[in-house]
């Protein structure tokens, strides 16, 4: 027994001395991370005191400053920002709330001249029969010449109610006109369109996870539910996220109370959260499609990737962006902020579809997707297999399509843009939007409208070609290819001449677009385009048949396994790096 108690009170004592020590270090690692913050934040304002004394021309403090923040955070993601005094306005609208006092227009500059790019129905600069292709000439008798879209832009905006004058110049109208307007509280929508489509479908398009965009998908889904729908859209296609919250609230509409939705995990246990529906869904049992494409991210990839956990909803589209980080924004001094990425997400399988690797950047800075190699393999509800690191792969993937070179000349040239504002000032009214076509006659007139427009592009193959050129003078063989090369030169300019034919369907399509939002804004862009939207002919049909519907959901066949690293995936991957290029 002694001996018992002789050793009980060696290791008594050995404890004693470990958690001392333990304490020691954790108090000297503790003091050591103060000493390195405080001697790094002294040498950064001894330097920046220095340069602002020493430096041989005028520095802007702020700029300085922020220059230096900015660098700082730039080693980390692109999702950790700083954000000044004078940008918080603009940061408000872009993550928080789209509302502010303003007419419902967009601006763009174009040949030193202020453009208005688009008008939003049902606002001031609409009831005030203000169109796009008119020119800004003054803003409550002040002149734009020689101001930015910046500049002019804080012109427009102002105080709900407060009286502003514009001076406008409208193409084939011999003088400047004059329009008195009253500001409105201007709020854009989360959710941009909603309506029945094809086959009794119910389809909601929304564009971003900013406040309320919970309760707009609610009443759209409330609403379309009066029609008794066959199936329900939800478009995501280009959504970049927004409001984790929010996200949550839209996954409810259609899985049960209490079901797992979204876990945050980051470095304290302060940041980690678990994330459960908490009401009675609105939809639970309609067949259901979340359309998704690569520029689908955050939030967007947490209701795609939630509802595809819980068997809930069929993707369809292209592999999504990757996003799985979570922001928290903090207050700092002076009326700035920082937002700072405090933890990744994981959907309900267990899965962070996280898939750019910022913690092992290249030398060069640059950022890799995550290998293959640490991809894990996780189960939905169903026992379907999906992937982490992958973003979110669609159950059923519609392949990209790209506009050819001449289309996308085209647009970025502002010509669709300048003949869509003639098309509209020559013809007062149009058809509905969703069965407006431009006729042949219509197209002749464009082709004949380009022939006046200055403007020039290299499609791919002429760029090949001028790589060629450029290669064989390096190796100073280009005098052997000579002759070859500019008779390649010249076909392939006579087969370009063909293009504006060759793409004909194309073109209209961009055409007939740009201008039945002339008459019927943006509504009218979904509806005149529909009848060319692949990926909604997909879900329209795949509804159509539930027994299909509900093998993908239970894993059938092909369907057991979403998005598998290996050949598939570097496939995949070849498709997207040509699609970039």
């Amino acid at each position: 027994m002694e001996r018992r108690v002789v050793l009980t009170k060696t290791y008594k004592k050995w404890g004693w001395a470990a958690g001392v020590l333990a304490l020691a270090i954790v108090l000297w690692s503790f003091n050591d991370d103060l000493f390195q913050i405080s001697k790094n934040l002294d040498v950064f304002a001894s330097v920046y005191k220095e340069i602002n004394v020493n430096y041989v021309d005028e520095v802007v403090p702020a700029k300085l400053v922020k220059t230096g923040v900015d660098a700082m955070l730039d080693g980390l993601d692109p999702y950790t920002e700083f954000v000044p005094e004078s940008e918080i306005e603009d940061y408000k609208l872009k993550y928080v709330s789209t509302q502010y006092g303003g007419i419902g227009a967009g601006i763009f500059a174009k040949d030193k001249k202020v453009i208005i790019s688009e008008v939003d129905e049902g606002f001031p600069a609409q009831k005030a029969d203000i169109r796009p292709g008119d020119e800004l000439l003054k803003i409550n008798d002040i002149d734009l010449a020689g101001k930015n879209s910046d500049q002019v832009s804080t012109l427009l905006k102002g105080t709900k109610g407060a009286a502003i004058k514009l001076l406008i110049k409208r193409d084939k109208v011999a003088e400047p006109i004059e329009k008195d307007l009253i500001r409105d509280e201007i709020q854009q929508p989360n959710v941009s369109y909603y309506g029945m489509v094809a086959n009794n479908m119910g389809y909601i398009k929304l564009d971003k996870f900013l406040e309320n965009s919970g309760q707009e998908v609610t009443d759209a889904l409330i609403a379309l539910k009066k029609n008794n729908p066959n199936g329900i859209i939800l478009d995501l296609r280009s959504n970049g996220g927004g409001i984790l919250q929010e996200a949550v609230k839209i996954v409810n509409l259609f899985v049960p109370k209490g079901v797992l939705v979204v876990k945050q995990i980051g470095k304290g246990k302060d940041k980690n959260y678990v994330y459960h529906t908490e009401n009675t869904p609105v939809e639970p049992d309609l067949p259901l499609v979340v359309l998704v494409n690569s520029h689908s991210a955050s939030a967007s990839e947490i209701v795609a990737g939630s509802l595809q956990d819980l068997d809930r909803a069929v993707i369809i589209g292209q592999r999504s962006y990757g996003k799985g980080l979570v922001q928290q924004t903090f207050n700092l001094p002076y009326n700035s902020l920082v937002k700072i990425t405090i933890a990744k997400y994981y959907t309900p399988s267990g899965r962070c579809i996280q898939s750019l690797d910022y913690t092992n950047r290249k030398a060069d800075g640059t950022v890799d997707r995550v290998a293959d190699s640490v991809m894990h393999e996780f189960k939905t509800k169903a026992g379907r297999s999906v992937y982490d690191h992958g973003a979110i792969f669609p159950d059923v993937f519609v392949k990209q399509e790209h506009f050819a070179n001449i289309t996308q000349v085209l647009v970025n040239k502002l010509l669709v843009f300048d003949y869509a504002t003639q098309y509209r000032n020559t013809h007062p009214k149009i058809p509905d939007a969703k069965s407006f076509t431009l006729t042949d006659a219509d197209y002749a007139d464009f082709v004949k409208f380009l022939s006046t427009q200055n403007y020039t592009y290299s499609n791919k193959s002429e760029k090949v070609l001028a790589d060629l050129k450029t290669e064989a003078d390096k190796d100073k063989e280009f005098a052997a290819i000579k002759n070859e090369y500019e008779a390649l030169k010249a076909k392939l300019a006579a087969t370009k001449g063909d293009d504006l034919q060759q793409h004909k369907d194309e073109i209209k399509q961009i055409l007939e677009n740009e201008i039945v939002s002339r008459y019927y804004f943006e509504k009218g862009r979904y509806e005149c385009n529909f009848k060319y939207d692949k990926e909604m002919a997909q879900a329209v049909k795949l509804m159509q048949d539930k027994n299909e519907v509900a093998s993908i959901l239970k894993g059938d066949g092909q369907y057991k396994v979403i998005g598998k690293p290996g050949p598939a995936m570097a496939a995949l991957k070849a498709e997207e790096k040509t699609d970039e290029n």
